[in-house]
This record gives structure tokens, sequence and C-alpha cells, in this order.
């Protein structure tokens, strides 16, 4: 461990100066030599430096959202090299580097407050220790030692013996259950967290070798915390529980606001997002015109819950827009008459009536004309030449349309409104 201190001593008194600064800030509240003051200030400390990390939160977000919109991408790599995964990797790889993600970038909170961490871990060992470090004096040592957070000492550790224990005026049983209590919470916040991340924010339409790692990494991270607390103070313990809460407070929060397309968290959220603005008519603010604007620019490659949220939004006659703003949808304005009263009918497309096989070959005119073949709309030479006089003189004396001769006509086989079959020699 001295050669882990070596490494961030540059931070080491930095780290032990604002721990000081919020002790004397508690310790004129509560007393300078109560676990509160000392505890509330290494408290402070994870607050202060998580509020530093939120750039690079932000970016890590960014850099997440990028890894999503790669996800046909990907998907296509899987299946096109299913049978073949070191191929199917290395395609992979090819695909971050071309377009500059970084599958690693959740992990870099973690690592830029690692040198607070272990700067934290050697400045509460030096108070075990009874060594000065960085800012804190013989006096502010002294003081630190003598606080206690529920019976147990803010250096001592699970491991520690009876003896060392007893040297920070404390009991052994009661550090080893302050220690194990916060061990597991520890453990179990970060297994939440890591839990929430998997279940409810990924896209579980694709399946991925970083999927794959982040599932491992929700049994390995809790169980790596619970093998090495009890190697760290309780000073420690309290910074790290800290940070995990603030990690799962802050992932809560961008789950719920800002999920990732494709997850049950963003079908959630759209459903939370249809119910507002088809009650208001609008987006509001910048968050919900980015996330309708993003849906709105992914046309067909729109997941299940996006067209089912921008399909409600046509129903009760919204549209949204390129910009992220939702107007009046252009289905209601056609539905509405002149005089503004709503017809739902003229937004529907008129259908033509299905005509029979005689209308279709017999024209227009007998498609949309019903006409009657009388005496005088006959021609003089209907007849052919070559007809008996029989016929002629039938069409001759023929009886007005829809009486009971034009009837008797159409029954013995003789044609309307055409040339006449001559009858057979049988029938005359």
């Amino acid at each position: 461990m001295d050669t882990i201190a070596s490494l961030f001593s540059f931070i080491t008194t930095p780290v032990s100066w604002v721990i000081v600064q919020f002790h004397s800030v508690y310790g004129a509240i509560f007393g300078p030599d109560t676990g509160w003051a000392w505890g509330l200030s290494i408290v402070s400390l994870v607050i202060l430096i998580r509020i530093c990390l939120i750039p690079l939160f932000v970016k890590q977000i960014k850099a997440t959202r990028a890894m999503q919109t790669l996800q046909p991408e990907m998907k296509k790599i899987q299946e096109r090299y299913k049978n073949d995964r070191q191929r199917q990797s290395e395609e992979m790889m090819k695909l971050y580097k071309e377009t500059g993600t970084n599958p690693l970038s959740s992990c870099l909170p973690i690592l830029a407050q690692s040198p607070f961490f272990f700067a934290l871990y050697h400045v509460l060992n030096s108070i075990a220790n009874n060594d000065t470090i960085g800012v804190i004096n013989q006096s502010l040592l002294e003081s630190a030692q003598k606080a206690h957070i529920f019976g147990a000492p803010l250096a001592a550790k699970f491991t520690d013996s009876a003896s060392e224990v007893a040297a920070l005026d404390a009991s052994l049983t009661t550090v080893r259950i302050v220690t194990a209590v916060m061990i597991v919470l520890m453990s179990a916040s970060q297994f939440y967290t890591q839990r929430q991340l998997m279940t409810k924010n990924v896209d579980t339409t694709v399946k991925t070798p970083f999927m794959q790692q982040q599932k491992m990494l929700m049994y390995v991270f809790p169980i790596m915390f619970a093998v090495f607390g009890i190697n760290f103070p309780v000073g420690v313990l309290v910074y790290w529980l800290t940070t995990n809460v603030w990690t799962m407070g802050q992932q809560m929060y961008v789950i719920h606001n800002n999920p990732t397309p494709g997850s049950k968290a963003q079908a959630a959220y759209l459903e939370r997002l249809y119910k507002r603005v088809s009650h208001h008519g609008k987006t509001r603010g910048r968050g919900e015109k980015a996330i309708v604007k993003a849906i709105v620019a992914k046309g067909r490659d729109r997941n299940d819950a996006e067209r089912k949220f921008i399909n409600g939004l046509t129903k009760v006659g919204l549209a949204a827009q390129a910009d992220g703003n939702v107007i009046k949808g252009e289905s209601q304005a056609v539905g509405e008459t002149e005089d503004g009263t709503p017809s739902t009918a003229a937004a529907r497309r008129q259908q033509p009536k299905r005509q029979s096989k005689s209308q279709r070959q017999g024209g227009p005119k007998a498609a949309g004309e019903t006409t009657s073949l009388t005496k005088s709309d006959q021609p003089e030479d209907a007849t052919p030449s070559g007809a008996p006089k029989q016929a002629g003189a039938a069409k001759q004396t023929g009886s007005k349309p829809g009486s009971g001769g034009g009837r008797s006509k159409a029954q013995s086989g003789q044609r309307k409104g055409g040339p006449q079959r001559p009858k057979s020699p049988s029938k005359k």
C-alpha cells in the first residue's frame, strides 16, 4: 500500500485540506471531536467530488447514447458472424474505432474518483497509525482519533485486533458490527445500481459482448466490495457508501428522465410523456423536445415504444415535428369542415364503387347511365337486309317499354335494343 500511497501523494494534501475545512464548519455545530463532525466532513468531500465529476458524467451519458446509435450495425455484425465469435469481436472493435466510441466509457467516473479514494484511505490510515499527514497536524490527529461513528472509530477496520481497537478507545465487537453492516450496505447499493442499469436501461433488442460484461460486473463488484471492505477503515466505508448512494440516485434520475432507447425505462417514459403531451397539446422543456426530436429523426428505425408514441399522438390529432415541438396534426385539419366542425369522414379517401362485368364491358354509358330504347331511339336501318319480314313487323308494332308485349319478346328469345334473330321455320 506504500507504493499506492506514493503514487497518489500529490492529491493527499488537497484531500486532507478539504476535510479540515469541512471539519471546521461541522465542528462548530456538533463539536470538534464528535463523529458527526468528521463523518459529515467525509460525506461532504464525496458530494464535492461528485459535483466536480458531473461534466464527466454528462460525457459518459453522451458516449452511452452514441453506443445506442450503433445498435443496428452491431446487430448486423452479430447476425453475420454468429458462428464466429472471434471475427464478431474484431468487427465490433473496428466499428468502435471508425465511429470514435468507447464501450468502456461507463467506467470513467470510477476511474476519475480513484485517486481521491486512495488519498482518503492513506489519510485515514495515517490517523490510525498516529501519523500526521497533509494539513492534519497533531491536534487534528488527536481529535480524529477520538471521533466515533456509531461507536466505531474512523480509523478502525474489521480485521483489527482487540489491542488495536482498544488503543482507539473502542470495543472490537462494536467495530465489527458497524463495519459489517456498512460493508453489506455498500455491496447491496452497488448491486442494486448495476441491476437497475441492466434490467431497465439497456436495449433488450440487441445482445452485445459489452452487455455480457456488464452483467458479469453486476455480480463481481459487490463481491469485490465485500472481500476488500474488511480491510477498509470506517471512514473509507463511509466514503464509499456515500458515493454508491449518490451514484444510485443519479442513475435513477437519468433513467427516469433520459432513458436508453429500446429499454423498458424508455417505454415507461414515453407512456408518461404521451399523457402529458396529449393533455397539454405541446412539449415542455428542452429535455422533452430533445427526445421527441430524436424520435422523429429516426424515421423507420423507430422501436416499438417510439412507434406507439407517434401513433398515439396521431390518434389524438397531434403531430411531432422535426424540431421537437408537437402541433395540431394534418389529419385533424383535413377532418374539419369549413365552419370548424369536426368531420372524420372528410379525412378518409373515397373508394370507387365496384362495377359489375356487364358495366365494365358496356363502357361509360352502361356504367353510369340507365336508358331505355324506344321506337324513336332506334335507327330505321337497324334491321339487317337479310332479316325476315316478321322481325321487321315485330319491330314496327313493338309495345311501349315496360309493357307485357316487351316482356313476351324478351322471353321468346328476341334481343332488345339490337338486330333481331330470325325465327325458325317451325314457328311461322
